[in-house]
């Protein structure tokens, strides 16, 4: 709201309603100071503990009572923390992050990596970048101006996040080109620019992260695309990508026309679904889907980690970020075990793991043995009652192949059949977090 320019001055002792003039956070008419940014607190919490932030950013569609400006600076959304949660917090020296916007993901990132660069293509979300971590007294925090990776040609880091503008935009006269959100170029090429650039900038085991949309076109999976875009890399990429959810186009192109503050009813709204519409059937697009993308330079060797997979489920909470980095050391740890190696191996449940078991009316065995996640991406697994006798014997004492062996003497089955049956489940279990090395 506006107000009177003696009062501000009062207030804010220092900075005054000048001084908030001068770093384009407000405008000065007729003895009144009108705000043109907002700063709203915004907490986190991740493995390492929790607090909270100042952020800055533009005003939003409601403070304004219309249609968001082209250069807009989106304050911190639902996506901006999902991002922001599946950081991996192991420590870094040299992190980069694309597309920083207000500069959420570099103050997250900055929590865990020595120095971190921040780029993007509009100087006014480099600048809310920089009051950011002026407001938070955060240091180590570098601003460039460019696309991509133009500003950090030939530099490799330790770590890169990125929410780069990855909504599909149709490329035609009157629809809005939103910076935050738009970068410019046709259907998901944005995503598959940033797949095909990044490995060049990872240093020997680096990792980024990434959200991203793909397109399902003319009957070729969007996740089938992502992988193609991941073998395509000039670097060879380690790669996990999961898909959260997938919209049809019209349901997708309702969403970023309101997300633009253009509500259904309002003139203008029918006419930009039907841009979208056009710009889908013009390419053959039945489906869009949303996700994440975690790439990984190998430390050395050719990768190991293909894994793309649909989890169309909300996230359980905090501490994702946590389990990525875990699965990945356990990842890692398995691909040097063979299934010798792994037999030898003393493993213990997670302590967010649980069990159900779903029994018909009068019926003494289950028909159905479900273990359940807590954490991480709160996966659900039906498992048959060889690989549940084995997971609640999995109390850091005894080897799995010890384990297997007793355990196909009780059913009466071969122990070698029951092994090769167990061991690659085992592996999965381990790596998405059930069970874990003692």
């Amino acid at each position: 709201m506006p107000e009177a320019t003696a009062s501000v001055d009062r207030t804010l002792v220092r900075t005054g309603a000048h001084g908030l003039v001068a770093l384009g956070l407000a405008s000065l008419a007729d003895g009144e100071v009108r705000p043109a940014a907002v700063v709203r607190p915004q907490s986190y919490a991740d493995a390492t503990g929790s607090g909270q932030w100042w952020i800055a950013s533009d005003l939003d569609e409601a403070a304004l009572g219309g249609p968001l400006p082209e250069e807009h600076v989106l304050g911190v959304g639902g996506a901006s923390l999902t991002l922001a949660g599946l950081q991996l917090p192991a420590p870094a020296e040299r992190g980069l992050d694309v597309g920083a916007g207000c500069g959420i993901q570099a103050l997250r990132a900055r929590a865990h990596v020595g120095h971190v660069v921040a780029t993007d293509i509009s100087p006014r979300a480099l600048a809310f970048t920089r009051l950011n971590a002026l407001l938070n007294g955060v240091d180590g925090i570098e601003t460039r101006h460019g696309s991509l990776f133009e500003p950090v040609a030939g530099e490799t880091f330790d770590r890169i996040v990125s929410n780069p503008p990855f909504v599909i935009t149709p490329r035609v006269a009157g629809v809005p080109a939103y910076e935050y959100r738009d970068g410019g170029m046709v259907g998901d090429d944005l995503v598959a620019a940033f797949v095909s650039g990044v490995g060049a900038h990872l240093a020997p085991g680096g990792v980024a992260q990434l959200l991203g949309n793909w397109e399902t076109r003319d009957g070729v999976a969007g996740l089938d695309r992502a992988r193609a875009w991941v073998e395509a890399s000039p670097v060879p990429l380690d790669a996990w990508v999961v898909e959260r959810e997938a919209l049809d186009p019209l349901s997708y192109a309702e969403l970023w026309v309101r997300d633009g503050g253009t509500l259904a009813g309002t003139p203008g709204f029918a006419r930009l679904v039907d841009a979208w519409l056009d710009d889908f059937g013009a390419r053959g697009v039945t489906e869009v889907g949303f996700g994440y993308l975690l790439l990984r330079r190998p430390a050395a060797g050719p990768p190991t980690l293909a894994r793309y997979e649909r989890l169309h489920a909300a996230l359980p909470g905090d501490g994702v970020g946590a389990h990525l980095a875990a699965s990945l050391d356990a990842h890692d740890r398995l691909a040097r075990l063979d299934d010798g190696g792994l037999a030898a191996s003393v493993l213990v449940v997670a302590p967010d793991v649980t069990e159900a078991r779903h029994h018909l009316p009068g019926e003494e065995h289950p028909a159905v043995i479900e273990l359940r996640q807590g954490g991480g991406f709160g996966r659900s697994l039906s498992i048959d009652p060889g690989l549940a006798a084995l997971v609640g014997a999995c109390d850091g004492d005894l080897p799995v192949g010890v384990l297997i062996d007793a355990i196909a003497d009780l059913m009466g089955v071969d122990a070698d059949a029951l092994r090769a049956d167990l061991l690659p489940r085992v592996r999965e279990l381990l790596f998405t977090g059930f069970l874990r090395f003692a």
